[in-house]
């Protein structure tokens, strides 16, 4: 229900200026602040001056509208001719000499509600902005209202243009006072966003370290275990001959010493084996043999392989209950037996008295479940995932007693996520432990599996390619993971068919060729390819297990190494070429030093070489200077705004064709987006993901945009 409170007819221009008093003393009297007044007072007088200037005069109605929402509405009806293509008007679309309409946007904004009908014989505007909060509760007194606007005379108009005057100069005092906050705020962000970069920095060479010392890990357990095998075996064979007495008698110091040799040997083999099984995993090399097998046959081998262990102790049990009937599994039997050996081995080991079950049962879908439960020491709950971690063993009595090599326990959890299960263990201190495997009852996997990721031959174009002939599925992924997180990428074949095909499409760095391929000797081919002319200036490195130095280097092989390589040697060459490569040009346009630091940064370690300019006009002039291959573009710089760099760039003929992509943080709304689709220009959003991520988007974008890397091979046979 609407309540008038006043009427005010325009019939002169001094009317207008009556118009704003009367809107910001009415709105004075139902408590709006004091911007709130200004909002209301501007909005009103820009639409009665329409209606005195358009349609010759009008009438202005202020209300009182209660409900749920308790509002002060003013309307202004005239009749004139109405408004010209409304709709544009509204949607912002309509430009005329006049200003007609961007006025009315204005008034949209500064109030609550906005309704407007237009029509030839007249127009009506309603207005309507919400109570303050304080008027809300309080019932309005409207006759005491209708009495103070009487009793206040209108102002001239002089004083209206003073208190006008007024008005702008503590806005504009505001203004500047928000303007430095925001200076300050500016100046911390980016001391901030210095010290972020840093951080970022030193987390990615942290990274690095650690991903090279977990690379040199494995290299050195796998190559070391095999080491370390020969002689412990002779140490074992050697106290073996010794104790049967094949060379005649020991004294029985002798026989005691001999014996601790040959245990110390034992021991120290256990750990050599332990190692080599983790290492495999770890390097990604395990082989699979499925095979069918009943529960039952299994549980009699290790019955049988592990009685030797309760030969001197008679306090101990190992009971192992029945299967199911007819429980078969089809997966590797030796996998499965030697996770339930560590399992077992252990509980023996930490069970002073009492007994340790084995048991088998269906678990949930088509996997078994088994149990080794014991009534040994137990763990407490907070160490139960510390025991799964490589070389870790808990302090207990019957620790010091007890030795193992702390990896058994790994090894086994990572067999078992190899088989498709996992492991799990429920413990009390003092009462006993529980280790479980569960598993596929049929393995699905391949009778062979590498475990670890495929080296992709899709080319990534942002890093210098590196094509790698060879056929050994775990060499390759060694060179990968020698050059990941580098500027370099593997580039896979692993026949000489395959390395064809590959120089037709891309002209890479260099060429690591292995001499012997399955079913294949490629000393043929290291001519071949030193004589194609598409190929001349891209070296050619042989690393191989032949020894065969004087022959690669007759047949043109720039550098020559036996396996294995290092990647520090491999790493030091790539780098040499790299400095002699002529790096493709991008160019950075972007205001903020921030950004275009963190841009440059990802693209540190990639085969582009990076121009930055400040704004816009200077990335205009860089473009038309060196016409580089990909320009990163700001959209929000003072002065030329990117929209506007985009279309110069789009107009010149020596920059019409270069990739652009838009690197903003500017929200896209879905017709921007799709306009700037259209003209061919890619989207990368300023954010900070983890680099892989950053490098993935990057050059996704550089994709859409159109850049495509350098020369290719061509045909060189």
């Amino acid at each position: 229900m609407s309540k008038p409170l006043l009427n005010l007819e325009l019939c002169l221009e001094y009317d207008v200026v009556l118009s704003r008093q009367r809107a910001r003393h009415i709105a004075s009297l139902l408590g709006f602040e004091q911007q709130d007044q200004v909002r209301i007072a501007t909005a009103v007088s820009e639409i009665a001056r329409n209606a005195f200037q358009y349609a010759g005069g009008g009438r202005i109605e202020f209300l009182l509208e209660s409900g749920q929402e308790a509002l002060f509405l003013i309307r202004v009806c005239d009749r004139g001719p109405g408004f010209k293509d409304l709709q544009a008007i509204l949607e912002g679309r309509y430009t005329s000499t006049t200003g007609m309409g961007v006025g009315i946007l204005g008034v949209r904004r500064l109030m609550d509600r906005f309704q407007i009908e237009s029509s030839p014989s007249g127009s009506l505007v309603v207005l309507g902005k919400k109570l303050p909060r304080r008027s809300e509760g309080a019932p309005l007194n409207l006759a005491r209202l209708a009495e103070e606007l009487a009793r206040r005379p209108p102002q001239n108009p002089l004083e209206e243009v003073r208190w006008q005057n007024q008005e702008l100069l503590k806005a504009l005092d505001e203004v500047n006072r928000r303007q430095e906050e925001l200076t300050q705020l500016n100046r911390e962000l980016a001391d901030t966003n210095r010290g972020v970069v840093a951080l970022y920095a030193e987390l990615d060479e942290k990274a690095d370290y650690l991903r090279r010392v977990s690379e040199m890990k494995s290299r050195f357990l796998s190559n070391m275990s095999h080491e370390f095998r020969t002689p412990l075996n002779s140490i074992m064979s050697l106290a073996r001959i010794l104790l049967d007495r094949l060379d005649g008698e020991l004294s029985p110091e002798q026989d005691k010493q001999v014996s601790f040799i040959r245990k110390a040997a034992e021991d120290l083999s256990e750990l050599v084996n332990d190692l080599l099984d983790l290492a495999k995993v770890e390097a990604g090399k395990v082989v699979l043999r499925p095979m069918e097998f009943e529960v039952k046959s299994l549980f009699g081998a290790l019955r049988g392989m592990l009685r030797p262990l309760l030969a001197h102790n008679s306090a101990i049990a190992l009971v192992f209950e029945e299967p199911p009937a007819g429980l078969t599994l089809r997966t590797d039997e030796s996998k499965v037996s030697q996770v339930l050996r560590n399992f077992i081995s252990n509980a023996l080991k930490f069970t002073e008295q009492g007994e340790v079950r084995v048991t088998a049962s269906q678990g949930a879908g088509d996997t078994v479940v088994f149990a080794v439960a014991d009534t040994g020491i137990g763990i407490p709950a907070e160490d139960h995932e510390a025991i799964f971690q490589e070389f870790t063993q808990l302090e207990s009595h019957r620790q010091k007693r007890v030795k193992g090599t702390g990896l058994g326990l790994p090894l086994s959890r990572r067999l078992a996520e190899l088989l498709g299960g996992g492991v799990s263990l429920k413990s009390t201190p003092a009462l006993g432990s529980t280790f479980c495997l569960a598993i596929p009852r049929v393995y699905q996997g391949p009778s062979e599996v590498f475990y670890g990721p495929e080296v992709t031959p899709r080319v990534d174009t942002t890093r210098f390619p590196v094509l790698v002939v060879e056929d050994n599925r775990e060499t390759l992924f060694i060179y990968e993971k020698f050059l990941k997180g580098t500027g370099f990428q593997v580039i896979p074949a692993r026949s000489v068919r395959a390395a064809r095909r590959i120089l037709q499409e891309v002209r890479p760095l260099a060429i690591i060729l292995d001499i012997l391929l399955e079913g294949e000797n490629t000393w043929d081919l290291l001519g071949e390819f030193k004589r194609a002319a598409a190929l001349a200036g891209i070296p050619i490195w042989v690393v191989t297990m032949v020894d065969n130095q004087h022959k690669a280097r007759a047949l043109g092989a720039d550098e020559f190494c036996v396996k294995p390589v290092e990647r520090a040697w491999l790493l030091d060459r790539l780098q040499g070429l790299v400095q002699k490569q002529a790096r493709e040009l991008v160019l950075v346009i972007d205001d903020h030093e921030v950004s275009r630091y963190l841009l440059k940064g990802l693209l540190a370690d990639t085969r582009f070489e990076v121009l930055e300019a400040a704004d816009g006009k200077e990335g205009l002039r860089l473009a038309q200077q060196y016409r580089p291959q990909a320009v990163f573009l700001d959209l929000d710089m003072p002065g030329m705004n990117g929209l506007e760099v985009l279309q110069a760039l789009r107009a010149e003929d020596v920059t019409r064709s270069i990739p652009i992509i838009i690197h903003t943080a500017h929200a896209l709304g879905d017709e921007e987006r799709s306009a700037l689709t259209r003209q061919l220009v890619a989207i990368l959003p300023k954010e900070t993901p983890p680099r892989e991520v950053a490098l993935a988007r990057l050059r996704e974008a550089l994709l859409k945009a159109g850049y495509r890397a350098g020369p290719t091979g061509g045909t060189y046979v």
